[in-house]
């Protein structure tokens, strides 16, 4: 392993162990908040989830979809236009 890749490593677990703490530490941040301030961050965080939610499921079709499985868009246009 080089000297990147071990640094690299190293700032990972220290994120990843941070990103841990926060996680478990949420609820009762949240918790403290008054319900105006709330709405407020949701505003911010709404798109941001919204694309987390968008990104997962392209990637959850990734591993799920074979080739064959879906259509091209000139065999979806025929099918909509089917009476």
């Amino acid at each position: 392993m080089s000297v990147n890749q071990l640094e690299y490593s190293l700032l990972m677990n220290l994120l990843r162990g941070r990103l841990q703490r926060l996680t478990q530490q949420l609820p009762d941040l949240v918790d403290q908040l008054p319900d105006e301030s709330l709405a407020d961050a949701w505003k911010v965080l709404q798109p941001f989830y919204y694309d987390l939610y968008m990104l997962c499921a392209m990637q959850e079709s990734m591993r799920t979809i074979r080739p064959g499985d879906a259509m091209t868009r000139e065999e979806a246009l025929r099918l909509l236009n089917l009476p």
